[in-house]
């Protein structure tokens, strides 16, 4: 199986590598810093579950890009989003699958528009990782999953393939049945984690020390489970008391990736996460202040970092 991973960062690179490091056949596609720091110094990871140097990987741009791969990874930010669509066209032939990694919702539409929905799985994955300055991907803990399935949920011929090609790769690979609700419940959960994290400035600990900070995170994580209940896929009791516990945890350092990319000035997946959100709750007429305020906080911050990138 040909697999063409979207970029080389934390996401593409870590999963990339791994699926390198046990022999599958893997290309990047990055833009043409990351090419040359990759032919320079070859993809570098450092974690506690291995480390991994490839000194050489396989690499493309865009530009390069002309043949089809059996599967196409999106590790990319929502908001690199529409140039990644863009740059993948020559990549999708006619058996094609594309599977995006992104955060939310919103990817598949935009995909199915694009490519057309016999194209598009569902996935997710869970991974706390960043690129250094040195362009190494650094995994922050042991965490590393990939959930993938069809949307209708068959256990088809690719998703077989998939499967296999996954298995043993160093990373936790979970093929799923019901990929929609494995997605939405880890979107209701970053929705609220993010949003009050980002709103508050704050780890989850810091913010249920202050006064109402336990009630206001509750209230955040009601408002994105009614949008999921709204499109019928509410978090089952179990998922919901997981959260729950992990959005008022006194001591908790845990805090959103989104908060961490606020506080030191770069891009962040407003629009995606929250807006996405709260545009679903508005159009079914639902409650939704603390997301709209939320989503507030957050497009001045982007207002705010781009008339500085103007000035």
């Amino acid at each position: 199986m040909r697999i063409l991973m979207v970029g080389a960062g934390a996401t593409g690179g870590y999963f990339g590598a791994r699926l390198l490091q046990h022999g599958c056949d893997v290309t990047f596609l990055v833009h043409d810093a990351r090419a040359r720091q990759l032919a320079q110094h070859g993809l570098v990871v450092r974690s506690a579950t291995g480390d991994v140097d490839l000194p050489a990987p396989r690499a493309l741009r865009a530009s390069e890009l002309h043949d089809p791969f059996d599967l196409v990874v999106l590790g990319c930010k929502a908001y690199g989003l529409e140039q990644a669509m863009a740059d993948i066209a020559p990549a999708v032939g006619v058996q094609t699958a594309i599977l995006p990694l992104l955060n939310g919702m919103r990817q598949l539409d935009l995909l199915d528009e694009k490519f057309g929905p016999q194209h598009v799985l569902g996935g997710q994955c869970i991974i706390s990782a960043v690129l250094d300055a040195q362009g190494i991907v650094q995994h922050l803990n042991r965490v590393h999953s990939i959930t993938f399935g069809e949307r209708d949920g068959r256990a088809s011929p690719r998703m077989q393939q998939i499967t296999a090609a996954f298995a043993g790769a160093g990373f936790d690979s979970r093929p799923s049945s019901n990929v929609l609700q494995d997605m939405w419940d880890k979107w209701v959960f970053l929705a609220s984690l993010a949003g009050i994290t980002c709103l508050m400035r704050g780890s989850i600990g810091e913010i249920v020390a202050a006064p109402g900070g336990a009630a206001a995170a509750l209230v955040l994580l009601d408002e994105c489970r009614a949008v999921a209940e709204c499109f019928e896929h509410a978090p089952g009791e179990r998922v919901l008391e997981r959260t729950r516990s992990m959005l008022t945890e006194a001591g908790s350092a845990l805090a959103a990736s989104m908060l961490r990319d606020l506080q030191s000035g770069h891009p962040i997946e407003a629009d995606h996460i929250i807006g996405d959100m709260l545009a679903r709750a508005q159009r079914h007429h639902l409650p939704a202040s603390m997301l709209a305020l939320v989503y507030t906080h957050l497009k001045v911050y982007q207002a705010g970092r781009s008339a500085g990138a103007s000035a």
